[in-house]
């Protein structure tokens, strides 16, 4: 039997932080060697899923052969990578409080996508989200991706006449530090090439989703505390590089994203704290 020790030393600086944020950031959830584990852990699974040599019983859908399951799990990672480094603030890319919005609780950061591939031929992420908001999902494929069943790869459609060239794709995973649910459109005629098995590199992708983390206010003995919800929609604004974030596309974002709220929070029969 093998050991693997792994030591990891990391310095916060919490000045910067939230307040929001500061229990969380002082617990194990974040930086300590749970939340690694659990990373590791999770890792290994999606390896394991993506390594099987025949299509699993668990897998249900449109995928018919082990290169399309490949390509599409390979697509799906590709798109989580993408979705983290979008949400990801930097000195480079910081994220602004836009003022005389209406909306001071949400934030936004601008960039240009200019290596990203195919990103700029996408469509507003948001003509999903508003046109199938409360309206009938149909799931065409679904592939396990970890022992529980939660941690999978979906490719969905809308029952919407409008989208029917549109497909989401779709990762949700979970572990004990956190749940996320990570989505973007595709193209269909880009998605059958890849369930055919081919390169996924150049599929276009503009992903958005939602984290649900613990506040780290639970730590203690009592076991109780409240959650994080974090939710970030990705927009394409303007094919042109120069051009400017329009009021009109925060407010739309900024309504998206309290419907979307509401509707998390009726799901899981929570309230706001």
């Amino acid at each position: 039997m093998n050991y693997v020790t792994w030591v990891e030393h990391v310095d916060v600086d919490e000045c910067g932080v939230h307040n929001l944020y500061k229990q969380l950031v002082n617990s194990s959830n974040t930086f300590g060697a749970k939340r690694w584990v659990a990373t590791l852990d999770s890792q290994c699974e999606r390896l394991t899923s993506s390594l099987a040599s025949n299509i699993p019983t668990g897998d249900v859908g449109v995928i018919t052969n082990q290169e399309g399951r490949k390509s599409m799990l390979k697509l799906a990672e590709r798109m989580v990578i993408s979705f983290y480094a979008g949400v990801s603030a930097s000195t480079t890319h910081t994220w602004t409080t836009l003022s005389r919005t209406g909306a001071d609780d949400v934030r936004v950061m601008t960039r240009k996508s200019v290596d990203d591939p195919g990103s700029l031929e996408i469509t507003c992420t948001f003509q999903w989200d508003i046109l199938s908001n409360g309206g009938i999902v149909q799931e065409m494929a679904h592939i396990a991706n970890g022992r529980d069943t939660v941690n999978c790869v979906s490719l969905l459609r809308s029952a919407n006449s409008s989208q029917s060239n549109m497909l989401i794709l779709q990762a949700s995973c979970t572990d004990q530090t956190a749940s996320f649910v990570i989505y973007a459109p595709v193209d269909i005629v880009a998605m059958n090439v890849v369930l055919n098995g081919s390169d996924p590199d150049y599929v276009a992708l503009l992903p958005s989703g939602f984290a649900i983390l613990p506040d780290g206010g639970g730590m203690g003995d009592s076991g109780f505390g409240g959650s994080l919800l974090t939710i970030a929609f990705q927009i394409l604004v303007d094919y042109a590089p120069t051009a400017k974030l329009s009021l009109g596309s925060v407010a739309i974002v900024n309504n998206l994203i309290a419907c979307t709220v509401e509707r998390i929070k009726a799901a899981l029969s929570c309230d706001t704290a």
